[in-house]
């Protein structure tokens, strides 16, 4: 079944039970966000909102809530796609298995996109005007309202037309900050985004205008692809085309603007060459605000909208949460180019619940002398590969193994992961940093704007220790330090002092580590100190987050007995420093007042009783 609208799709989660209506009024303004929240907490079902506070139009959310249902909206057409995956990978599959294989050719002619007149777009039904979308706002300190799913679409000026285009998901600010309302709105893109590669060149083309065109809904394949990361080369509408098992269906307007012609929204522009205006704050999938910082402004043409629109939004914040589903879908399509993409990975784990890019999780072959003792050698290699690599070259923590047979090492079992590298890693030796260099644009752990710092934690070989969750005999912590607790066998949490400045904040990670020196922490290879050892330990999603969220490797990277020898630093047990400092981004909290509201809402005779 290929769905020819989101509300097609809509329609196939009710009847199946996957789905809610929500026929009481609800504010955009924090509360359709607060309850979605809560919803996708408890694993419930997607969310139709039929009467939106100060829109005619009616909006939907968390339609990816659980894999379960992100399965259930591509189950016609997943293996579809694999099988051309597998195609990609080894061509001579098809000889070898030509059954399995012949509908291959089919998806792929599917995948093509179809040109229609502009009479002939779904979305060319009615034109309305910014203020009147929804004005979802999720978090009180947001700048203004937001588009949380778009799929923003542009034209490589060097190759003209829709297989040189790249539709991204870039948040769109439509409201705050110095827009002004109806004619123009933010657009928020961070590095290695295949639209900045299009607006350097359309620079560099002074009377060309850069045509930007902001799609919202749509069949659910157009979202997904829309954050999807594929080869330089392959438009994203072909693979949504592919994924949907139904061909991307666009338009052109008279003013040059392509229309997609299956969205519920479009809207269309022209980004301004040589000026930015202020974006943000927003709350970000990192579980902090991203802060106001100059981006580009696009100036508003039209906005369309086909006949009985849904205005498809989520909620971001500290993961998991909706997009979730995106990482899972991506991890199974891709999974198998992962070798060809990195030659000796076995796995790798962008984790989630850490915020993706600060925590990269992998495990490498280890064959380059393979007659002595294991050492990492090429899984260094293999390291510098993947953080020399696109989206992984964000990558802040990368810990890698070497594969190791009999142990079935996996990088989705975080704990297990953690404790055999513990088990195995030589820190005067196996501690590899880059300084001065890029981070992601949204983690504020960094020593500026993009700017930050990276290390490889690698461990290969026989165990080295035994990891115990015991404090060692003449355990005791200096003043103003308290509350040791074990994360797991080997990683030892502490409260620390508030982190006042940096040159008092580095300066007491020093000293604590001298003042401990002479404490046996042989079972203890990791300790961190943090601002609340308690939460830290509570669980791993806690641990993961709090800690590699708030650390930047050359700052936060401490060690007791720490050495240095012909500029290789090592010690012979890690402390990191975890404690929130004064120039990270705030933490998401729920508004007080939103949530006492929601919470009649769901109570016993509430509008809401029964959806979770």
């Amino acid at each position: 079944m290929a769905y020819k609208s989101l509300r097609e799709a809509a329609h196939d989660l009710e009847k199946t039970g996957q789905l809610r209506r929500i026929k009481i009024e609800i504010d955009p303004n924090l509360e359709m966000a607060e309850i979605h929240r809560r919803v996708f907490d408890a694993g419930g079902p997607a969310l139709l909102f039929e009467r939106v506070k100060g829109s005619p139009f009616q909006a939907i959310s968390n339609i990816y809530g659980t894999y379960e249902r992100t399965d259930f909206l591509f189950r016609h057409t997943i293996r579809a796609v694999e099988k051309v995956v597998e195609l990609k990978l080894d061509p001579t599959n098809f000889l070898k298995k030509p059954t399995r294989y012949l509908s291959a050719p089919f998806t792929a002619i599917k995948a093509l996109p179809m040109k229609v007149p502009l009479s002939m777009a779904a979305a060319n039904y009615a034109q309305t005007t910014i203020d009147q979308l929804p004005q979802v706002k999720s978090w009180g300190m947001d700048g203004g309202a937001f588009v949380t799913l778009p799929q923003v679409y542009t034209e490589d000026p060097d190759k003209r037309g829709i297989m040189g285009s790249n539709i991204g998901m870039y948040r769109i600010q439509l409201s705050g900050n110095q827009y002004i309302q109806n004619k123009e709105v933010g657009l928020h893109y961070q590095i290695h985004r295949g639209i900045g590669v299009h607006h350097e060149k359309y620079n560099r083309l002074p009377n060309e205008p850069f045509h930007c065109s902001i799609f919202v809904g749509g069949p659910p394949s157009h979202a997904l692809s829309a954050i999807f990361p594929l080869p330089e080369g392959l438009p994203e509408a072909t693979f949504a085309g592919m994924l949907n098992g139904r061909r991307f269906r666009y338009a052109k307007d008279t003013e040059g603007s392509v229309v997609s012609a299956d969205a519920d929204f479009v809207i269309t522009g022209i980004i301004r060459k040589g000026e930015k205006k202020p974006e943000g704050p927003f709350g970000d999938h990192l579980g902090y605000y991203s802060l106001e910082h100059d981006f580009p402004v696009m100036d508003v043409l039209k906005v369309y909208h086909r006949k009985d629109p849904l205005w498809h939004f989520t909620v971001v914040g500290r993961p998991p949460a909706e997009d979730s589903s995106f990482g899972y879908m991506i991890h199974n399509i891709v999974k198998p180019l992962t070798p060809n993409e990195f030659p000796g990975v076995v796995e790798i784990h962008a984790v989630d619940a850490a915020g993706v890019h600060p925590l990269l999780l992998a495990i490498g072959k280890e064959r380059y002398m393979p007659f002595r003792e294991t050492q990492p050698e090429e899984i260094l290699t293999i390291a510098n590969h993947i953080l020399g690599s696109g989206q992984t070259s964000l990558a802040k923590f990368l810990f890698i193994a070497a594969d190791t047979e009999g142990v079935g090492l996996s990088t989705k079992n975080i704990p297990q992961f953690f404790n055999f590298i513990l088990e195995r890693i030589d820190l005067m030796r196996d501690l590899h940093f880059q300084t001065k260099t890029t981070i992601d644009t949204l983690d504020y752990s960094g020593s500026g704007w993009n700017a930050g710092s990276k290390v490889v934690i690698a461990a290969a070989g026989k165990k080295r220790r035994e990891l115990k969750n015991e404090l060692p005999n003449n355990f005791k912590l200096p003043p103003q330090y308290s509350e040791p607790v074990f994360v797991q066998k080997g990683v030892l949490a502490i409260k620390a002092p508030k982190f006042v400045s940096h040159t008092e904040g580095y300066q007491q990670a020093e000293d604590f580590c001298k003042s401990i020196e002479n404490i046996d922490f042989q079972h203890i290879p990791l300790v961190l100190l943090v601002d609340d050892a308690a939460f830290t330990a509570a669980n791993v999603n806690n641990f993961v987050w709090s800690v590699f969220t708030r650390a930047n490797p050359s700052h936060d990277i401490h060690g007791i007995g720490a050495t240095i020898e012909h500029k290789h630093w090592g010690c012979r047990t890690l402390v990191i420093d975890a404690r929130i400092k004064p120039h990270h981004a705030p933490p998401l909290i729920v508004d007080k007042k939103i949530s006492e509201r929601v919470d009649k809402l769901f109570a016993k005779g509430g509008a809401l009783e029964g959806i979770i």
